[in-house]
């Protein structure tokens, strides 16, 4: 299905604006997600996220209509996205239930370097993986984190976003001419299936608390939504190991954000790990897509 309105307004847009929208709204869906953690269980929240997601996406796309035009391997790859995007959403919520965000940024973003350092095949792009691994640690502060159970949902979620970022990337480049948003809002519908069973539990007292289910909604629609769209139309026209690379821009984008709508003034280790990011992205030179 042919993009409409605003999914076309940004598919022409040049890649890196898709992935800024992306960075700003990855940390703008947490903001309801603090709120609904006083509300709901951790496994709610992630619940709520997803079947929101997934109920916009399929109103946008529908989404059912895209598996005729799939081969065997398509749907294959979707229910193996979809079933990621579960896991990894719930392992998320579970993580930084036990574990300080900082401390959960930094364990997720260990596999994605590891991406990008499949790309980093010259001099330069070594030098821009080492700026940004200085970079992220400088901003995320890693440290050994006290929770036990926590740093298992961590590393699982680390794991599971490097397979999403994988899948996603595939998805990307229109298998059997199936855009990659038709794919997300497709895997986002098996999403909703695997999250129930253990999810329905949890969320269930939204249903009788409207802050709740605004919030959820909420969270669907900025920590979803928006940026896996985004993501979406930027992975179609970028390498994978630049678009790993990037990710390392979370950080700085999350200290920005900090100081705009929190008033948290970053000191000068914050104001040097956002320079290495920033020179990593500068360093960078986009070889051939994986």
């Amino acid at each position: 299905m042919p993009l409409t309105g605003p999914g076309r307004a940004l598919s022409a847009a040049p890649p890196w604006t898709c992935f800024v929208g992306s960075a700003v709204f990855h940390y703008l869906g947490p903001a309801f997600a603090v709120l609904l953690f006083s509300r709901l269980a951790p496994l709610g929240v992630a619940a709520l996220r997803i079947w929101s997601a997934a109920l916009v996406l399929a109103f946008w796309r529908r989404p059912w209509r895209i598996f005729a035009r799939l081969d065997a391997e398509g749907r294959r790859r979707v229910v193996a996205w979809g079933a990621v995007l579960a896991a990894m959403n719930v392992c998320f919520y579970l993580a930084i239930a036990r574990v300080p965000l900082g401390t959960v940024a930094a364990i997720e973003f260990v596999p994605v370097i590891a991406l990008a350092a499949l790309g980093a095949r010259t001099a330069r792009n070594l030098a821009a993986l080492v700026a940004a691994v200085g970079g992220v640690y400088v901003l995320t502060g890693v440290r050994s984190p006290g929770e036990p159970l926590g740093s298992v949902f961590a590393i699982a979620d680390a794991v599971l976003f490097a397979a999403y970022i994988v899948l996603a990337h595939r998805t990307a480049r229109h298998p059997a001419g199936v855009s990659g948003i038709d794919g997300l809002a497709a895997a986002m519908l098996i999403a909703c299936v695997v999250v129930a069973p253990a999810a329905v539990r949890q969320a269930a007292p939204a249903a009788m608390d409207p802050v709740a289910l605004a919030a959820g909604i909420g969270v669907g629609i900025c920590s979803s939504v928006i940026p896996y769209v985004c993501d979406q139309l930027t992975m179609a026209r970028m390498a994978r190991s630049t678009y790993a690379l990037l990710v390392a821009l979370l950080p700085a984008t999350a200290t920005v954000i900090g100081v705009v709508v929190l008033g948290q003034i970053p000191g000068f280790p914050e104001l040097a790990g956002v320079a290495l990011v920033v020179l990593s992205v500068a360093l960078h030179r986009e070889l051939r897509p994986l």
